[in-house]
């Protein structure tokens, strides 16, 4: 939908919807879906990001896995946000692991070896 490419994935073996997003540096959440996904967040990284609302307080995490269809990667640096985001953003922390294609409507993501 208008241009967005949304996919389901899981992050460490739970099941979540993710937006593709390049210009995203990390895979980055809200803290209400970390929480839901049971990543302890808090015992991560502080710091801040710089997102297009601004500068905002973020955690620093490693995700232990990442799945996308059949790519599944480990070790994918995340970014837990306080505020609330209505999405999972599938940033470069992920997509620089993988081969990205526009096919028409859809984005083919496929696993660099």
């Amino acid at each position: 939908a208008q241009g967005h490419f949304i996919t389901q994935g899981s992050i460490n073996g739970n099941a979540t919807r993710f937006l593709v997003d390049t210009g995203a540096t990390t895979v980055a959440m809200g803290s209400a879906e970390a929480k839901r996904l049971g990543i302890a967040y808090q015992n991560g990284e502080r710091g801040f990001s710089s997102t297009a609302n601004g500068i905002a307080p973020v955690y620093r995490v490693s995700l232990n896995n990442v799945k996308v269809g059949s790519i599944s990667l480990n070790g994918v640096t995340g970014t837990v946000h306080e505020s609330a985001m209505p999405v999972v953003l599938l940033g470069m922390s992920f997509l620089n692991r993988v081969n990205m294609k526009r096919e028409g409507n859809s984005m083919v993501l496929t696993k660099r070896f």
